[in-house]
């Protein structure tokens, strides 16, 4: 996938039926924070630390992963996005292999878009106003991304409304949604060789040690 990473979903009915149910929390209050302040925030702190490191550290997915998992892992709905991938699959998946499916499936979020991430400065990424209803419960955050070849890329962060807080579930990179990309590879996966060698096969890619692995553009996911 050429530069960095995320659009929408085809449309919210796609989702209900990879939920089964859509969920309307309408008694529940709003969140004091928005999604654009979430995702400015984000980037705020995001530039602050990267700023702190030296090249070398950038390149060292070591280094990186950890620091951007501390930042991003309190506002990324795991288990939402890892039953958006399951589909119909969550239902009968037991509550432990749903959590190994979840935490897996963030690592690779991680480790296929950490690379790229650790090379944006501030000047290169621009987020756009929000365009959503105000009373909508999952909204798309953009921005455009200017890439290590000069092309400007647009990434698309989906965050939906929890009782706490606005979270991301979704990154869409030129069009390139994580969420969808996984949900068709394991639903195949799933039919062929059953949920837990599905989530075998994503756990396996994520034991290695990436020391000093140089990092490229994010390629498509697999």
């Amino acid at each position: 996938m050429r530069g960095v990473a995320i659009t929408v979903i085809h449309t919210l009915a796609w989702f209900a039926v990879a939920l089964g149910a859509v969920v309307t929390p309408a008694a529940a209050a709003a969140p004091a924070v928005g999604p654009q302040e979430v995702m400015t925030d984000l980037s705020t702190s995001l530039f602050a630390a990267l700023d702190k490191d030296s090249a070398a550290v950038r390149h060292n997915a070591d280094k990186v992963l950890p620091l951007i998992d501390r930042l991003l892992s309190p506002h990324f709905d795991m288990d939402y996005a890892g039953r958006l991938v399951l589909g119909q699959h969550w239902r009968n998946a037991t509550p432990e292999q749903r959590q190994h499916l979840a935490v897996a499936l963030y690592q690779r979020l991680l480790r296929t878009y950490a690379g790229a991430v650790a090379e944006w400065t501030a000047d290169r990424v621009r987020l756009l106003p929000l365009r959503a209803d105000t009373a909508a419960l999952q909204v798309t955050v953009h921005s455009l991304v200017t890439n290590s070849h000069g092309a400007i890329v647009p990434v698309d962060y989906r965050l939906h409304q929890t009782a706490e807080e606005w979270k991301i579930f979704d990154v869409v990179v030129d069009g390139v949604s994580y969420v969808r990309i996984y949900h068709d590879d394991t639903d195949a996966e799933v039919t062929q060789k059953g949920l837990d060698g599905a989530i075998a096969r994503l756990e396996k890619h994520d034991t290695g040690s990436a020391a000093g692995r140089p990092y490229s553009e994010p390629q498509h996911p697999k």
